[in-house]
């Protein structure tokens, strides 16, 4: 007789919000069968993270078990769930991808941009798909991207619930609103698990629908007298598509700024989902000669990333672009979770330049949320009615409500698994669960010159540099370990010119003395470094209360 287990293994996308990446691992009889992967996104990096462009998920425990992988299914075209797949695709053995048509254009065109080419299966969202001895449907459903869906999983032991980022938007501005029936249904045959995002867990009500921002951005540009700029993700073709509607009325020359921007709706627009009249299309040099009140500005940098079209602005650092008083500004999105200093930031410098920035704290109606709020939530429960929850896409608070909420419907606290990354859920025969062995994860970081060889040492350094500065020191040495010359120190972002002169005379002093004639004694360089690097932190420390970083070159003659 066969003895069937399912282990839920999240590698990413539980309490760090973006990142998601999520493992069903099918064994019999003790023994690994099948695997299916549940999205593969990148994460923001947090500001200590200095240098760092974005983070991936840690795949290492998939390396020798990529030919158990059946397929990577993708709930939707946002970055935390599909942007690290150009990174790890060819370690995890290439295996079939399904995904909705948008985030299927999305992913192809990710891939053509570093050289390859990929054909993704669009989903049919009739059709139930055999992976190995799983079973996948996928069902629509509303989210701040068009075509999001969620997905059913059928094992031997019972079906999965895979309910990622999501509200039950009932007026979808543009698509069908959420498959209800496909829903409702799946919960009478029965869900083992209900993996529910989280993100909205802290807010009641219902999530309003994105057809309210429409009116807003209607509402807005009537009153606006200069250029109208409205700033959100690159990815929510939606709410780019509303403010295109809303230019289009007013008679506004529309023009995207950003490369992510113009990408993904260069994207859209090929498949028919941002239809814009020639007429009203312009490009950035355009902007010379437009008046401002036929100005509309669609741009990415919603998040305050440096760099972003929108950062450029604020920076003054747009050729094109000059903010004046009588242009507004709409961020239409919520910063992310540790982006605040970053988006308060940019709003700063866009207000100082005369700009009149409208956004969530002082107006309302602006964003509508991608995430569903208690009663969004509380449906999905009650639709489903599992035996089990693990919520996701949150972080620890998310989750300690959505338990809250679970409870307070009438479930068991126990039959809630709040997880952190690489903690594992064991389902087996019988409607029960418990935790597994955990699978150690790390993050990968990625800057402009490499994946994953950014490491805690490195990142330390970089914020030494960016509070205390680095100070350099040559040293040139004979064949007996003498300095041949006075050694030479310079530094950046230490302290100020005019006293350079003076402390670095002391701080050479000090290292002549700790260098003194070895009297023909065998000498190593890597203690030399290390002896002038401690004496030079510990001096500097005591002169001036501050450690830069010291980096210490030594030429041998």
């Amino acid at each position: 007789m066969n003895n069937f287990k399912i282990r839920f293994v999240p590698l990413g996308g539980i309490v760090g919000v973006t990142k998601n990446m999520y493992l069903y691992e099918l064994y019999e009889n003790e023994k690994l069968k099948d695997i299916l992967v549940i999205d593969c996104g990148i994460g923001f990096p947090l500001e200590k993270e200095l240098g760092v462009d974005f983070v991936i998920p840690d795949i290492s425990y998939l390396k020798d078990k990529k030919e158990k992988i059946r397929a990577i299914l993708l709930t939707h075209g946002h970055e935390d769930h599909i942007g690290a797949l150009p990174y790890h695709y060819q370690e995890l053995g290439e295996p079939s991808i399904y995904a909705s048509k948008l985030t299927s254009v999305f992913v192809e065109n990710k891939f053509k941009e570093r050289g390859k080419k990929l054909a993704i299966n669009r989903v049919d969202f009739e059709k139930e798909y055999s992976f190995g001895d799983f079973r996948a449907s996928f069902i629509k459903m509303t989210h701040s991207i068009p075509d999001t869906t969620h997905i059913i999983i059928k094992t031997p032991i019972g079906s999965f619930y895979h309910g990622s980022d999501f509200k039950l938007d009932l007026t979808p501005p543009y698509g069908s609103p959420p498959d209800f029936y496909k829903i409702a249904k799946a919960g009478h045959e029965g869900i083992l698990c209900l993996l529910s995002d989280c993100l909205g867990s802290e807010r009641p009500g219902l999530t309003l629908s994105e057809s309210i921002v429409g009116q807003t951005f209607e509402d807005e540009m009537r009153k606006t007298r200069g250029k109208f700029i409205m700033t959100t993700f690159s990815s929510n073709i939606s709410r780019i598509r509303q403010c295109v509607e809303a230019a289009i009325k007013f008679n506004r020359k529309i023009i995207f700024l950003g490369r992510s921007m113009k990408e993904s709706t260069k994207l859209a627009s090929g498949i028919g989902y941002l239809p814009i009249p020639d007429s009203l299309f312009a490009r950035d040099e355009d902007l010379i000669k437009l008046p401002p009140n036929k100005i509309c500005l669609i741009a990415a940098g919603s998040q305050g990333q440096y760099g972003s079209a929108l950062s450029k602005l604020a920076d003054r650092q747009n050729p094109y672009v000059k903010i004046k008083p009588g242009d507004k500004i709409i961020f239409s999105s919520d910063p992310i979770p540790g982006n605040e200093n970053e988006v308060y930031g940019v709003i700063e410098d866009l207000v100082s330049q005369g700009a009149d920035v409208v956004y969530s704290d002082i107006a309302e109606q602006l964003h509508s949320s991608g995430h569903g709020n208690q009663e969004d939530l509380k449906y999905l429960i009650r639709f489903t009615n599992p035996a089990y929850f693990i919520p996701i896409g949150g972080t620890i608070r998310h989750q300690k409500q959505y338990e809250n909420l679970v409870t307070g419907l009438g479930y068991g606290k126990e039959k809630v698994f709040a997880l952190a990354e690489g903690e594992t859920i064991l389902f087996v025969k019988g409607n029960k669960a418990y935790r597994g062995q955990e699978v150690e994860t790390k993050n990968i970081y990625v800057d402009a010159y490499g994946v994953g060889d950014i490491g805690n040492v490195v990142l330390r350094d970089r914020k030494t540099i960016s509070t205390d500065g680095v100070v350099f020191t040559f040293l040139i040495i004979d064949n007996l370990g003498r300095l041949v010359t006075r050694p030479r120190i310079v530094s950046k972002g230490f302290i100020f010119e005019k006293e350079e002169e003076t402390l670095y005379k002391a701080a050479i002093s000090l290292i002549e003395k700790s260098l003194k004639p070895r009297g023909g004694r065998v000498f190593d360089v890597n203690k030399i470094r290390r002896d002038v690097i401690g004496d030079l932190e510990e001096f500097f420390f005591k002169e001036k209360g501050r450690r830069p970083l010291i980096a210490v070159e030594i030429i041998q003659l």
